[in-house]
C-alpha cells in the first residue's frame, strides 16, 4: 500500500544534535557549518568571557551573514535576562541578520516573564525590518524556580519551539553533588543507584508535549567517552527527549544515531499507519493491528516517525 502521509509542511526540522559554538572564536563557526548537527547554537553567554561579549556579538553577526550554512537551523544563545548584555544581544543580532535565525535560546529561563522580555522585543524588531521569518525562541530550564514553573514557562509565547534542560547549573541550583569534572551527566551512576535526572528530565517532557514543543537534553561533557554519550542519550530519548546538546563535533554523529528511526522504528510505524489507512477506506472508525487496538496517539506518533524519517531520507 502506498502510505500517503498527512500535510507536515509546517512541522519543524529535526533537532536530534545541537552543536553549541563559542560566539567568539571565528574557525570553530566554519567548522561547524560543515558538520552533520541538525542545529548550530552560536552562543554568546557561558562560553564567551565577559570582556569578549561584544566582539562575540559582532562575530557571530558577521558570520551569519557570510558563511553557506546550507540547510542548517540557526540558533544564538543570548546572555540572561538579568545581565546587562541580553537586550543588545537581541537587538543587534536579529536586527542585523534576523533573516538568517531561526530561533534565540533563551538561558536560565526563571519565569514566563523572561520569554515574554525576548518575545516583546522580537514583535518590534520584525516589524520595523520587515523580516518574513517568525524567529522563535528556546527556553532552558537550569534553576529550581524554573523548573517549579517549567509548565507556564512552555505556555508562555506563541514563538517557543522548546524546551532545553541545563543540568550543571540545575545541578548547583538544587544542591546536587559534583561527580565529575564537566558536570554534565557523566559518571552518575556511581553516585545515584538509577537515572539521577529522570523526575527533571521528565518534567519537562511532560510540559514540553503538553505545548507542543521540542524537548532537548543537556549536553554529556566528557567527549571522549562516546559509550557514555550514548547510554545519556539513550536515556533521553527513552524518556522522549527530541534530542541533545553536544559540545564537541566528535559528539554529533553518536546524537543522531541515537534520536534518529531505527528500520524496526519506521517498519513498526509503516505497519500503524497503513493499517489505519485500511480502516477508514473500509469504513471502519477502530484500528487493529496483530491483535492490538491502535489509538488516534498512536497513528500521530507513527506519521510524526515517518515523517521525520521521510525528511532525514531514511525511507
Amino acid at each position: 500500500m502506498d502510505i500517503k502521509l498527512i500535510n507536515r509542511e509546517n512541522s519543524p526540522k529535526p533537532r536530534r544534535s545541537v552543536l553549541s559554538v563559542p560566539g567568539h572564536i571565528e574557525k570553530m563557526h566554519l567548522k561547524a557549518s560543515k558538520s552533520n548537527a541538525d542545529v548550530i547554537m552560536l552562543d554568546l553567554e557561558d562560553s564567551v568571557p565577559v570582556e569578549s561579549k561584544e566582539e562575540a556579538r559582532k562575530r557571530v553577526i558577521t558570520s551569519l551573514k557570510e558563511i553557506d550554512w546550507e540547510n542548517k537551523t540557526l540558533s544564538v544563545r543570548i546572555n540572561g535576562t538579568d545581565t546587562p548584555f541580553a537586550y543588545n544581544d537581541v537587538i543587534e543580532i536579529t536586527e542585523e541578520a534576523g533573516s538568517m535565525i531561526d530561533s534565540i535560546v533563551i538561558p536560565k529561563v526563571n519565569d514566563a516573564k523572561d520569554s515574554h522580555f525576548v518575545s516583546l522585543l522580537l514583535d518590534g524588531i520584525e516589524m520595523n525590518k520587515g523580516l518574513k521569518n517568525k524567529i522563535g525562541i528556546e527556553l532552558s530550564i537550569e534553576t529550581a524556580p524554573g523548573m517549579e514553573k517549567v509548565s507556564e514557562i512552555a505556555h508562555s509565547s506563541a514563538r517557543a519551539v522548546s524546551l532545553v534542560f541545563g543540568i550543571a547549573d540545575y545541578s548547583a541550583s538544587i544542591g546536587a553533588r559534583l561527580k565529575s569534572i564537566s558536570g554534565h551527566g557523566e559518571k552518575e551512576e556511581e553516585i545515584y543507584p538509577g537515572h539521577r535526572w529522570h523526575y527533571a528530565l521528565s518534567r519537562l517532557v511532560m510540559a514540553g508535549k503538553a505545548s507542543g514543543l521540542a524537548v532537548i537534553d543537556a549536553p554529556y561533557g566528557n567527549f571522549s567517552d562516546p559509550e557514555g554519550l550514548m547510554k545519556s542519550a539513550g536515556l533521553s530519548a527513552a524518556l522522549g527527549c527530541d534530542g541533545k546538546w553536544a559540545i564537541h563535533p566528535s559528539q554529533i554523529d553518536t546524537i543522531n544515531e541515537v534520536f534518529s528511526p531505527s528500520e524496526e522504528d519506521v517498519e513498526r510505524a509503516r505497519k500503524i499507519v497503513e493499517a489505519h489507512a485500511e480502516a477508514q477506506e473500509n469504513g471502519l472508525g477502530a484500528v487493529s493491528l496483530e491483535g492490538r487496538m491502535v489509538d488516534r496517539a498512536t497513528i500521530r506518533m507513527a506519521e510524526d516517525l515517518l515523517f521525520k524519517a521521510k525528511y532525514l531520507k531514511l525511507i
